[in-house]
């Protein structure tokens, strides 16, 4: 999976329905640029360095795979989009909408056209104190001063006012009334990638095959029919032993829990690598150990077409994967899809993916969240 940046960005308005044009930056920010976890107070200022109606702040952090350059090009297009019309002339202008890249990570850059963190973000009170709220363990890498102890340092005494709190996407999106969730995709489809990413932006606790480990693997794309009973066998005890222990270090009641798998898969791929003798034999060891499981509280299946997958199969390079032949897959995706079918219990969301690329397009990545946000709500 991708690095996930964590960029502060800052966000002014002195024209126009000021809280209107910040609320749809937010908006604009979380389904082409980042991921934004939190949003300051929105605050009004005065104007800084010029004469001029006050403004609207506020600050956000968001999570981003993207370098600061591309973040800053995106933020300029959006900034147009909005409607902003820069000046040519010098000096501070009224603006119907401003974003600033603050901070990335605790990086220090400097180029022609991006410094980080910002070079002035010390001096404002209007960038300081809607930062802070963001409650962030973060440091300014060049004076090495937290933001308390920036703030106690301003100079800028200027009188921002609290207006009101403000909304963001992630928020309508109340994943933690669900303890436990698990997604689930055929080889290939994402799923640990999305695991770990709505992990790591609604603060969620992970629990995560441990596929690398399995000696069998790499001998069962060599040769199935040899290796199928004994690669079963083995991620069966494997999950039941991981999810067992795993889970008993969390409060199924009170820990909100991503897994990017269901101990029922076992099943599915049995299904599908075994003879028939074999599978009873495997069905009834299989249905001793399901009845000790929880179920996940909501499930998630990633679609994708059999091409993406070999596509995605051959782009994350495992050798032993590489051979794995398209009926394969399509069995295996035959089998979750037959197994939904039979799920009366279960809560359950398809999500179709095979067009979308979730780690490179936040638009993608927006959209299953959205999706997601329709099932829970």
């Amino acid at each position: 999976m991708d690095i996930q940046n964590q960029v502060v960005l800052a966000i002014g308005s002195n024209q126009g329905n000021r809280l209107e044009v910040i609320q749809s930056a937010i908006e604009c920010i979380h389904n082409e640029v980042g991921t934004i976890v939190k949003v300051s107070r929105l605050y009004e200022t005065p104007a800084w360095g010029f004469e001029s109606e006050p403004f609207y702040n506020c600050a956000l952090v968001m999570h981003s795979p993207l370098s600061a350059d591309v973040i800053l090009d995106k933020v300029l297009s959006l900034e147009k989009k909005l409607g902003r019309v820069r000046s040519e002339s010098e000096g501070y202008q009224s603006r119907i909408i401003d974003i600033d890249v603050i901070a990335f990570n605790e990086d220090i850059i400097a180029t022609e056209n991006l410094k980080i963190p910002h070079p002035l973000m010390q001096e404002r009170m209007f960038v300081l104190l809607p930062m802070r709220d963001l409650n962030l363990d973060w440091r300014h890498p060049i004076l090495q001063k937290y933001l308390p102890e920036l703030l106690k340092a301003s100079e800028d005494k200027s009188n921002c006012k609290v207006i009101q709190n403000l909304e963001f996407p992630l928020q309508k999106i109340p994943l933690e009334r669900f303890n436990y969730i698990a997604i689930e995709g055929n080889i290939g489809a994402g799923k640990t990638t999305l695991v770990n990413k709505i992990a790591e932006d609604f603060n969620a606790k992970t629990v995560l095959e441990r596929f690398a480990d399995n000696p069998f693997l790499p001998k069962f794309y060599e040769d199935q029919s040899r290796y199928a009973f004994s690669l079963e066998m083995s991620f069966l005890a494997d999950r039941f032993q991981q999810i067992s222990d795993d889970l008993a270090q969390f409060d199924l009641f009170k820990d909100f829990i991503v897994a990017d798998y269901h101990i029922f898969k076992s099943l599915i791929f049995a299904k599908v690598t075994l003879s028939d003798d074999e599978y009873r034999l495997y069905r009834k060891l299989f249905e001793i150990i399901y009845k000790e499981m929880p179920k996940p509280d909501l499930y998630i299946y990633l679609y994708q077409n059999t091409d993406r997958l070999l596509e995605n199969i051959k782009q994350r390079g495992r050798s032993y994967e590489q051979e794995i032949p398209a009926d394969y897959l399509e069995k295996i995706n035959r089998g979750y899809l037959d197994y939904i079918k039979s799920q009366n219990d279960l809560n359950i969301l398809i999500i179709d993916v095979s067009d979308r690329d979730f780690v490179k397009n936040q638009e993608d990545y927006a959209f299953i969240l959205e999706e997601i946000r329709k099932k829970v709500n």
